[in-house]
């Protein structure tokens, strides 16, 4: 029976493998395809030149500074929503827990929001200032939300935590609502179009304050994928197994707190990719954390930056918020998970 599991084990790790490269040149093409996408067509040998750093000016103008780092920007963002919703739905062994869902995103809104209201938008110091704005927000939402949500007795129950989620968001929605309410129009404008989750942050300056977030947090939550392994089998099994449940429970939602409070930031209120991309990976490479973790981060590349190309181009010379592209999709999937949920 041990070989014939070792050799279950060898080819579901070579069909994760296999997938997981389908991915990564599927996020290749698309990467090529975005950078050719746009108002001003360049050919394929003139994006090419541009790249190696012998464009004229006209072609490094738009390439370099303006496609590139939001090309960048929207699969950095997408793969740490992805793999923030993965993490939310293995420690609460919840299949609807994504960061916008229960909230973590308003709370990181809120304070975002409430930093455009208090200081100027163009300072050299926000891009890098946003991130732990962002942080604390959605730090403190997420502390409220598992504090309302845990029972002594009965630990963290799934509809619990996603019904506080919710009502926790509908007063954070509201208190922006108050909020924008003063806004100057300018203001006003900009929030708005960050609520629609439109990826405002397209200067390398926003690339190189999210790397470090990226950089640091997803590699800690592929290192941790045992433990969300272990987490995932329920509070009693994992006791028992020897884990410290909840202090391993904290560092992982701390960890899913950073990698969707640094992407709010930059990238505005995109929901549904950290509920789509862990449901998506795991139908593909199976629930093994190992697999379903690297596999979620691809498919939120993926996902965000088709959905990112399509707003740009679309309708150009306007453009459709990201986050409205990525809800077209990421709707209708969340009515058949819920239609689907036993909760």
């Amino acid at each position: 029976m041990q070989p014939q599991q070792a050799l279950s084990e060898k080819a579901r790790s070579r069909r994760a493998v296999l997938v997981m490269s389908a991915l990564g040149a599927f996020l290749l093409v698309m990467f090529i395809v975005a950078i050719n996408s746009g108002e001003i067509r360049l050919g394929p040998w003139q994006v090419i030149k541009t790249l190696f750093g012998f464009g004229d000016a006209r072609q490094q103008l738009v390439i370099i500074d303006f496609r590139l780092p939001r090309i960048v920007i929207s699969m950095l963002i997408g793969a740490c929503f992805a793999v923030s919703g993965c993490i939310l739905q293995g420690i609460t062994r919840n299949a609807l827990a994504d960061s916008g869902i229960l909230g973590i995103n308003a709370g990181a809104g809120l304070v975002v929001v409430l930093y455009v209201y208090l200081f100027p938008l163009k300072t050299s110091a926000s891009p890098f200032m946003m991130p732990f704005l962002a942080l604390f927000g959605a730090g403190v939402t997420a502390l409220l939300i598992y504090m309302l949500a845990f029972k002594r007795h009965q630990g963290l129950s799934p509809i619990r935590l996603l019904l506080v989620g919710i009502g926790v968001q509908a007063g954070i929605s509201a208190a922006m609502i108050i909020l924008t309410i003063r806004l100057d129009p300018n203001q006003f404008q900009f929030v708005q179009v960050w609520i629609a989750g439109s990826i405002w942050g397209t200067k390398w300056d926003f690339v190189f304050a999210h790397l470090p977030w990226f950089l640091i947090l997803v590699p800690l939550a592929f290192s941790k994928a045992k433990t969300l392994n272990i987490l995932s089998l329920g509070e009693q099994t994992a006791t028992g197994l020897g884990a410290p449940v909840e202090k391993d429970r904290l560092i992982m939602l701390a960890v899913a707190v950073g990698l969707a409070a640094s992407s709010v930031a930059v990238g505005g209120g995109i929901g549904f990719v950290g509920l789509v991309a862990p449901h998506l990976a795991r139908r593909l490479v199976g629930p093994q954390h190992q697999f379903s973790l690297p596999a979620s981060a691809l498919i939120g590349a993926l996902l965000v930056l088709v959905a990112d190309t399509i707003g740009r181009t679309i309708s150009s010379p306007s453009e459709i918020a990201t986050g409205i592209v990525v809800a077209v999709i990421g709707a209708p999937y969340f009515l058949y998970l819920l239609s689907r949920s036993r909760v």
